[in-house]
């Protein structure tokens, strides 16, 4: 028996920093005679202004000199508008020396703002952080070096403890040499210490083991073998092997009765985050026949998830879901968004289904020169389409020349 495993490792990350800025905006209002004022407020016009000509700009006005007048209510002619303010006493605007020992303190400076959350903006009172649990469990002082980047530290801790059978220390040896973390990297190695770790229980090395005696890497290619730790491994709960153990299922076992014995490891993987058993798992309650009305219910669920995840084939099948009604009510606009993230991801056939919602107006406005542009995209990765290609040659040259250099400057998202 042999297949390809398709694993992907993929960390999600599960802490969103949401910053909240409340900023008034302020709509600016000009009343009949050109003045500008606060939305709700009318400004009562000054009974000694004189009305401004209409043709000329607040910026380009010159002060009548006529009319401006000094602190004693005399004109003052060829006084600037802008000078100190009424009844002030004349003074100096040098500084003063400072003497020897009278320089400011720290302590009497001003002192920066601490900033204001946006919580005691709002005047919301955050309720009080539940006590902390005491952790009466053992610490490993491997593990957590580890997850602070002291890989040395990590390793001389694990040592000990993995030449004494521990398979959780041995784990940690295996993944420090395989990656060459504060150590040199040794395949070889990595692939024993796997190995024993393995026998020892530990589901993570059981499944690390079973790639490497299936790919033959630092040790005798044996698929029995492999296979047999592969299932360890799923039994034991580890989320990827389940779903490498459910494509093992479905290659072994042609036919329904192959995806009927996988769906509760695909189901199982899912469950815990595994994108492509997502995917998975909402094809077979689409598709597998005798499934529970509340499963196939779920079916849009677990793609959306998939989707979300990341995954590229889920966003596609989610844009088509959508526009089609699968699996639910009929959208679209969402439809159309989902393609369109999916053609940006580098999907070919979402960026040729793109092509085809721009001509026919699903979802989004009718744009002959995105059209042609993502045709264009699709064409030079390899998918023809005569339709498309139809329509690229009845549109009109300068069209063709924008769409060609739209796709030039096309850049994959990542």
């Amino acid at each position: 028996m042999s297949f390809t495993p398709r694993f992907r490792h993929r960390s999600f990350l599960a802490a969103l920093a949401v910053g909240l800025t409340a900023l008034p905006l302020l709509a600016v209002a000009q009343s009949g005679n050109n003045d500008t004022s606060l939305p709700g407020i009318t400004m009562q016009p000054d009974k000694g202004s004189r009305p401004v000509d209409s043709d000329q700009s607040d910026d380009a006005a010159q002060p009548d000199n006529d009319t401006v007048q000094s602190g004693n209510g005399t004109p003052a002619h060829g006084d600037s508008v802008v000078t100190r303010p009424l009844n002030a006493e004349v003074g100096t605007f040098k500084s003063e020396k400072i003497e020897p020992g009278a320089e400011p303190k720290a302590d009497d400076a001003i002192k920066p703002s601490q900033g204001v959350g946006v919580f005691d903006r709002m005047g919301a009172k955050l309720p009080d952080l539940p006590p902390e649990k005491p952790f009466k469990g053992k610490i490993d002082e491997a593990y957590g070096a580890f997850q602070r980047g002291y890989y040395l530290t990590a390793f001389q801790k694990a040592l000990p403890r993995a030449q004494l059978g521990d398979p959780a220390a041995q784990t940690l040896l295996a993944e420090l040499m395989s990656q060459g973390l504060g150590v040199k990297r040794d395949s070889k190695d990595a692939a024993f210490w796997y190995g024993k770790a393995a026998e020892g229980g530990d589901a993570t090395s059981m499944f690390k083991y079973a790639l490497i005696l299936m790919e033959g890497r630092d040790v005798p290619r044996d698929e029995k073998k492999a296979d047999e730790w592969m299932k360890k491994a799923a039994d034991a709960g580890q989320a990827s092997a389940e779903f490498n153990w459910a494509q093992s299922l479905t290659a072994d076992n042609p036919g329904v009765k192959g995806l009927q014995m996988a769906l509760p490891y695909y189901e199982k993987s899912a469950q815990q985050g595994i994108a492509d058993a997502q995917y998975a798992v909402s094809q077979l309650y689409l598709n597998l026949p005798d499934l529970p009305a509340e499963k196939k219910a779920q079916a849009r669920e677990w793609l959306s998830r998939a989707a979300n995840a990341g995954f590229d084939t889920a966003q596609l099948d989610m844009g088509i879901w959508l526009i089609n009604g699968i699996g639910g009510k009929q959208d679209l606009e969402n439809g159309f968004n989902w393609m369109r993230v999916a053609a940006y991801r580098g999907n070919v056939v979402a960026q040729n289904k793109l092509a085809h919602l721009y001509i026919n107006a699903l979802g989004t406005k009718q744009d002959p020169v995105a059209a042609a542009t993502w045709y264009v995209i699709s064409r030079r990765a390899g998918l023809k389409d005569p339709e498309l290609e139809d329509f690229y040659q009845g549109i009109e040259d300068y069209q063709q020349k924008a769409a060609i250099d739209a796709a030039n400057k096309f850049r994959r998202a990542q």
